[in-house]
């Protein structure tokens, strides 16, 4: 077995591992092909095409689903080298444990940590924004700042109710969002089937514009409805042979994902002109309220559950990285502090929250959306660097392999995508990336003034 060098960052070696050693966990392999199949599923599936089939619409045109189908492509490429990463090296910490091996840095693998941290909390912040919108309107008419405030402060009281908790709602709520979806298929089939809708309005390009670059920006926002597949890396322990049952798993959920997407968005832009589609923030109910006799009441309550669960999603990840970051002494141990009876990262869920308050309070759901794009770009373009790099390492045990092509290509589609981000978009996720690297900061002086006083 080939093996890397040991090296240093910050402290910090680099140790080879035997086979054994990858395989070995505290954790229990409990984790099938089927069950992880509609674990990324339900992980990618969420509020996004509920509030940004809109938005996107009003970018690039009628023609919705092309960059749904680049952003779709993008995830494939990406997915693939998470496929191999993880069959190779099947520990759970997801895009950091790779960053490191393969960049020998410490201080890279903590910002991607923190990029990882930083788009957990504006994708909950954009689904925040959206449950206030439209879909919570059309039940009751309410200030949607204060309805997205109060929402995002009932996902942290159940956060901090506890996390068998929090799972056993996730996988209601994840029923409920695609039965939702399979339901617009149905209504909007319908209205093409009945000739209630403009087939051609699916091809249809804003004027004046290069298709390319439309397409281009408009996947750049797309992507957002994509994201979710990469936390799956944190199960890498506890799926039962993850050699041969993961990379099935996470291309045919992937794949699955993107059908359902592409159904989705070539019938609604179908059924529903373009300018209704993008004048709202609740686009889906369009469809009902013109292709069915579905009480608009009852589908808003299903946009609600499916925006909802997605942020119950984001923040349970966000809170429980930032108490791992805590208990690995990369930020202050105040993060690791537990709430007593219920176990749960009290001091992690409301700093998490509160930052997310202010995320729905300075931005709008596209700009939201796109940081979080950005931020996961950023780390995709080093993971699909990673893949390449770590070829030169070679384990005992088989494990995927994409085409060396896939990797190269992910990192220009990224790459690609990134000019498309406002100067904005940049200043918003520098930010919060710096609120981590202050924290680390703090976390760093502390240490070392207590081991001054305690040698002095």
């Amino acid at each position: 077995m080939t093996t890397a060098a040991t090296t240093s960052d910050m402290g910090g070696d680099l140790p080879a591992a035997t086979p054994s050693e990858w395989f070995s966990t505290d954790l229990k392999r409990t984790i099938g092909k089927r069950a992880l199949v509609l674990f990324v599923i339900g992980d990618i599936i969420g509020g996004g095409i509920y509030s940004l089939i809109g938005v996107v619409g009003g970018d690039v045109g009628g023609a919705i689903w092309a960059p749904f189908a680049l952003a779709f492509v993008l995830a494939l490429l990406t997915a693939a080298s998470y496929a191999e990463l993880i069959t190779k090296y099947p520990r759970a910490g997801g895009a950091a444990v790779f960053i490191r091996r393969a960049y020998r840095s410490s201080t890279l693998a903590f910002v991607t940590g923190v990029a990882v941290l930083a788009s957990g909390l504006t994708s909950a912040a954009t689904l925040a924004t959206a449950f206030g919108g439209q879909y919570f309107q059309t039940l009751i008419d309410a200030p949607q700042l204060s309805v997205s405030l109060g929402f995002i402060a009932v996902v942290a009281a159940v956060n901090l109710r506890g996390i068998k908790e929090s799972v056993a709602i996730n996988v209601v709520l994840t029923l409920i969002e695609v039965g939702g979806l399979l339901l617009i298929a149905v209504v909007a089939g319908g209205m093409v089937f009945n000739g209630d809708a403009e087939p051609s309005r699916a091809m249809d390009f804003i004027g004046g514009e290069s298709i390319f670059l439309l397409v281009l920006s408009g996947a750049a926002l797309a992507f957002y409805s994509f994201v979710g597949f990469e936390d799956t890396a944190n199960l890498a322990e506890e799926v039962e042979d993850p050699s041969r049952v993961y990379p099935r798993a996470l291309l045919w959920g992937l794949g699955i994902a993107g059908c359902i997407y592409m159904l989705i968005t070539v019938l609604t832009s179908m059924a529903v002109p373009t300018s209704a589609l993008a004048a709202s923030d609740g686009p889906l109910l369009e469809v009902i309220e013109r292709g069915s006799d579905i009480p608009l009441k009852l589908f808003a309550v299903i946009g609600l559950f499916a925006v909802a669960n997605g942020a119950l999603i984001n923040m349970v990840m966000s809170s429980r990285l930032l108490y791992g970051m805590s208990r690995e002494n990369l930020v202050p141990g105040a993060f690791g502090r537990i709430l007593g009876g219920r176990r749960t990262p009290y001091v992690a869920i409301l700093f998490t929250t509160v930052l997310a308050a202010i995320l729905i309070s300075t931005g709008d759901i596209a700009t939201l959306a796109s940081t979080t794009s950005l931020l996961l770009l950023c780390v995709f373009i080093l993971v699909n660097g990673a893949t390449l790099l770590l070829r030169r390492e070679d384990v005992e045990h088989d494990h995927f392999r994409a085409p060396t092509i896939v990797p190269a290509l992910g990192i220009l589609v990224c790459a690609g995508l990134l000019t498309q981000q406002e100067g904005a978009t940049f200043g918003r996720a520098g930010i919060l990336v710096g609120i981590g690297l202050v924290l680390w900061a703090i976390n760093l002086v502390w240490d070392r003034w207590r081991a001054g006083q305690a040698a002095a």
